[in-house]
């Protein structure tokens, strides 16, 4: 039988060690989805219910495999719809190659029907490498370069290709004037910096005596230079969300996560040091780094498109962490005092133990901090995570201590609601032998996450690990939001906006032939989370929590405390518990070894 362009992308794919591709079907990809049948489904066509959680399922393969995420739709609304999950990709740099779609070359320019200006359309999410195939001769050479660029930028990149080319008589580039052949190979590589940028980096740190480091996911490669580094340094470590797995949080200075959802230590680190360290990351709210002109800083991250933003570093190290840590560690001197190391590690003991006792304040009728707090010293040491955007990410941040092989991830830079229950399936075909669990809000869940519980049955029993537990915050309200509202702009909750319906996730995975599990009482919370994660397949456990527990942040002002006030005085519906909950939490944070009566509970 002659090979067809569709079948020789997906040979291709094969080649290139592709094993999953995400999609919906369509009939702008009807040429590809016949090759899949030809090629018996190799590489692996997995059905998501929604293009856009196909684009989140790659993502989260990307991130929890270190490969490539593949995704595929139709023309018009299915390239649409894979647009967020795209985004997603381009601002956490990783790696997707989309394949879509589109009307056939004889209709194009004609307004026919789902005909979409893809190269418009995509020009900015997938400006690193975006080419439609209008003939054969074209591949391999534009599937091959998408594929690299993917790979060497961290990045999305997309091959558009139209209904009636998929389904022509394949034929490769010949040796002659203007045809473009292309090579297969993808040898590693490793950037590295010029020996006196690094001599020039040491002798900042070796003059600093308060260094802070800063590492986000690109140190992941590297923890034990990072560990080096802060131990020769003796420095503090705080870490980007996107890098929460790069460093165990079982190191007594490492101080957790920065920003909005950050901890007191790393708050506390960054304005009181003369000298910073960022690693793999940029961590884009730069008043949370030290006030300019305070601290001398050293950068070091792989993209040079990426190096000396966010805060005025004196050197700027582009290169691979690893490799650009082995060659500035020999030239770094021994800090002999560590007042400023046990200093943090002194906040860091502080720290834990008020979000202990936070988590243990009472609430109607759980207190959302308890629940993570009871599932941190349950989850297993080769646990995969995934969070959703909202304020379940606040308790994610900074309740769940990262430890052994875990890994972890959310949508950093987007931080776009619905990728949790998505991410969580990537994962489970990146690391099927792993135990996978997803943190999800009611309104991410009721966006995203309850169709995606279909896919989850619909590919459950093909798992090494059966294990998938999806934990849902259940509190009737866009509570992240509401929060923001109240202490930003001082507005009391707008119900009509907030408010959103009372869903029984629980029961809803029954209906597919899941566990789930309600839990309605403190007492349960525990108990559900261990028969979660010790049960023979995915379960979803749904926590009845208060939306009125403030995520307080760490570096809370008077201004917003008082913008909250104002939200109660003008009438905010939730007010009372609010006011409680409110001063419950901030009591905890300022006396910390005040333990709770019985009449305040």
């Amino acid at each position: 039988m002659t090979m067809k362009v569709a079948d020789y992308i997906l040979a291709r794919l094969s080649e290139w060690g592709v094993e999953h591709v995400f999609g919906y079907p369509g009939d702008g990809i009807n040429g590809l989805l016949a090759a899949w049948g030809r090629a018996e489904n190799e590489p692996r066509f997995i059905q998501a219910r929604h293009e856009e959680m196909a684009a989140f399922d790659a993502v989260g393969y990307a991130k929890f495999s270190g490969r490539l995420g593949v995704c595929a739709a139709t023309s018009g609304p299915g390239a649409i719809h894979l647009l967020n999950g795209l985004y997603d990709a381009k601002l956490d740099h990783v790696p997707v190659v989309a394949l879509v779609g589109q009307t056939h070359r004889s209709a194009m320019g004609g307004s026919y029907q789902q005909e979409v200006d893809l190269h418009s359309l995509y020009k900015d999410v997938a400006s690193d490498f975006l080419e439609t195939v209008t003939v054969p001769e074209q591949l391999p050479n534009v599937l091959d370069r998408a594929i690299r660029t993917a790979y060497a930028r961290r990045a999305p990149t997309a091959v558009i290709i139209p209904a009636d080319v998929q389904e022509l008589d394949y034929s490769p580039p010949t040796h002659e004037f203007k045809m473009v052949p292309s090579s297969l190979d993808r040898s590693g590589w490793s950037a590295v910096p010029s020996s006196t940028a690094v001599q020039r980096a040491a002798e900042v740190l070796n003059a600093g005596e308060r260094v802070a480091i800063l590492v986000g996911q690109g140190a992941a490669g590297a923890r034990q230079e990072v560990q080096r580094i802060a131990e020769t340094l003796g420095a503090g470590v705080a870490k980007a969300l996107l890098g929460l797995d790069a460093l165990s949080d079982e190191l007594p200075y490492v101080t957790g996560p920065i920003g909005l959802l950050g901890t007191r230590p790393s708050y506390e680190m960054m304005r009181d040091c003369d000298t910073l360290l960022t690693i793999g990351s940029s961590f884009p709210y730069a008043q949370f780094l030290p006030e300019f002109g305070t601290a001398r800083g050293v950068q070091i991250d792989l993209d040079p498109h990426m190096i000396g933003m966010r805060y005025p570093y004196e050197v700027n190290l582009v290169g691979d962490a690893r490799e650009t840590l082995l060659r500035l560690l020999p030239l770094l001197e021994r800090k002999e005092a560590r007042d400023w190391q046990e200093e943090i590690i002194g906040g860091v003991r502080r720290w834990r133990e008020v979000m202990a006792l936070r988590a243990e304040v009472s609430a109607d009728p759980v207190n959302p901090e308890y629940v993570a707090r009871c599932l941190d010293p349950l989850l297993p040491s080769d646990a995969v995570l995934t969070c959703d955007s909202g304020s379940v990410a606040n308790w994610y941040a900074r309740h769940l201590t990262m430890r052994g092989e875990m890994r972890a991830s959310l949508s950093g830079t987007l931080a776009t609601m619905g990728c949790g229950v998505p991410y969580a399936i990537g994962a489970k075909f990146a690391r099927p032998d792993r135990p996978a669990v997803a943190l999800v809000g009611d309104g991410a869940m009721q966006m995203n996450g309850l169709a995606e519980l279909i896919t989850v049955a619909k590919y459950r029993h093909e798992w090494e690990d059966p294990r998938l537990v999806i934990g849902v915050w259940n509190n009737q309200d866009l509570n992240q939001v509401t929060w923001e509202m109240r202490a930003m702009g001082g507005a009391p909750q707008f119900r009509p906006s907030q408010e959103i319906p009372d869903v029984s996730y629980a029961r809803f995975a029954e209906s597919l032939g899941m566990t789930g599990i309600r839990v309605e009482k403190p007492e349960q919370v525990e108990q559900a989370w261990r028969d979660a994660l010790s049960a023979d397949g995915p379960v979803v456990v749904e926590f009845l929590t208060d939306p009125a527990v403030p995520p307080i942040p760490p570096h809370a002002t008077w201004e917003q405390m008082e913008a909250t006030v104002e939200s109660i005085i003008k009438g905010d519906p939730d007010r009372a518990s609010m006011i409680r909950q409110g001063l419950k939490a901030k009591v905890q944070e300022f006396w910390p070894h005040r333990k709770k009566t019985s009449d305040e509970a």
